[in-house]
């Protein structure tokens, strides 16, 4: 419908009815929009001011809220619990305001209306990972384990990525790995992942190891790198065996493939045959001061061997390649490894290295070094492992010349590295020279 004024007053009169319709609405409005702009700034005065001019909005009494409450400066809790009870009036249903005042009134001492709170925060969202989560966390905190546990697993379930800190806090409040398990972790490969690391960062890898253990029921599709943290820590805290098992699930459960090693050789891949490298117990290459890569054209058996070479302009002191191998206390082996050089200049040239770990005191077995330029020539070392020795690290190493002319120049090649134990016969001898006075 068009509404024609055909006068001057006519139109007058429409106008200031306008004016006057308008300005309350404008004044609201404007109201409004101050009152959020003041509660947006986060001051406690512009926070107390934005109640007064708009008393009804449930959210700015639940800003004022959380400022007493989590001031530092000037905490206060009662003044926080009489705000959200403010919002609550007008907002019944939000979740956050009750963990809020939950956690409020447990700061208080009232553990009753806390837990109250908390449940109320639940049943507004019954889904809200948040709400369950702080929710087992209050449990944990009053000693209440199997019912923390059962409220921090549907947190988890609802949003996985805090499963590393809801291990690490069942942990804390209650190491009992089995009930963590059973009662606070979804049964889920990342979860395990991530209880796993936070656990063995901890050190607790007896822990750890449970956690393993249940992710290997699951038979599930990992990434071989997945697992090289865990195994970093328990080959350092010593525990091989664990280390062990874990190494050759964790090659089963991420399809890596098993190279064809000597029967009986305890080292992995000696014939650098696979890809797999960086951690565990293959090869860690760190090709500090050479240029460390795989050659299909020279080798001494199988697809490849590894080559190192040294460009000539540093006097390189090199271990860019070594593997940790587990062995057995007082048991003698057999070393052998496969070196071909071209062209190696300097007075010191590349061998290879047997170090044990657990026992430094013990001065590391070195081969003669190859210089210049050789064929394939096999090296070897009989070897004992002594009564508390379990490791053992294999390196290639090169140690630094200290002659004028000592940067070294020229390419190494390896091949065919083994460690086996050694025949009844050469034990006895290894065993019988170790106990000589």
């Amino acid at each position: 419908m068009i509404l024609r004024l055909e006068s001057s007053a006519s139109r007058w009169v429409f106008f200031v009815a306008s004016v006057l319709l308008a300005a309350p609405l404008s004044y609201f409005s404007l109201r409004s929009a101050w009152a959020e702009h003041l509660a947006e700034s986060g001051t406690r005065e512009a926070l107390e001011r934005a109640t007064q001019l708009e008393p009804g909005d449930a959210r700015n009494w639940y800003l004022l809220g959380r400022d007493f409450q989590y001031n530092l400066e000037a905490p206060d809790n009662a003044r926080a619990i009489a705000a959200y009870r403010q919002a609550l009036s007008f907002d019944p249903r939000s979740p956050a305001v009750w963990l809020d005042l939950a956690e409020a009134h447990e700061a208080q001492g009232d553990l009753a209306s806390a837990r109250d709170a908390f449940l109320e925060a639940e049943r507004s969202y019954p889904i809200s990972a948040e709400a369950a989560w702080r929710y087992g966390n209050y449990l944990l905190r009053q000693g209440e384990f199997a019912a923390a546990f059962t409220a921090i697993r549907r947190a988890v379930e609802e949003e996985p990525g805090r499963a590393a800190e809801a291990t690490s806090r069942c942990w804390r409040a209650n190491p009992d790995i089995q009930m963590i398990l059973d009662t606070a972790l979804p049964a889920s490969r990342n979860v395990y992942l991530d209880g796993i690391g936070v656990l063995a960062r901890g050190k607790a890898t007896d822990a750890a190891l449970a956690v393993w253990s249940r992710l290997v029921r699951l038979h599930p599709k990992i990434e071989l790198k997945e697992a090289y943290p865990f195994l970093e820590v328990l080959i350092q805290q010593r525990e091989l065996a664990g280390a062990r098992t874990v190494w050759n699930q964790a090659l089963e459960l991420s399809g890596a493939a098993w190279p064809a090693d000597p029967s009986g050789s305890l080292i992995f891949d000696g014939g650098f045959e696979t890809d797999t490298t960086g951690g565990g117990f293959a090869w860690r290459i760190q090709p500090r001061g050479a240029e460390v890569g795989y050659d299909g054209h020279v080798k001494h058996s199988g697809s490849r061997s590894l080559s190192v070479r040294f460009d000539g302009t540093q006097n390189v002191a090199f271990d860019g390649v070594c593997q940790y191998v587990p062995v057995d206390p007082r048991t003698s082996y057999q070393f052998s490894a496969w070196i071909r050089a071209e062209a190696v200049t300097t007075d010191r040239g590349v061998s290879m290295r047997l170090l044990t770990p657990e026992s430094l005191k013990n001065p590391p077995l070195i081969t003669p070094d190859l210089k210049g330029t050789v064929p394939w020539t096999q090296v070897t070392l009989p070897w004992r492992a002594e009564k508390d020795v379990h490791l053992l690290q294999v390196c290639v190493t090169r140690a630094p010349s200290r002659k004028f002319d000592n940067k070294i120049a020229g390419t190494v090649w390896l091949d065919d590295v083994s460690l086996v134990p050694a025949p009844p016969e050469h034990a006895r001898a290894q065993s019988a020279q170790k106990d000589k006075p």
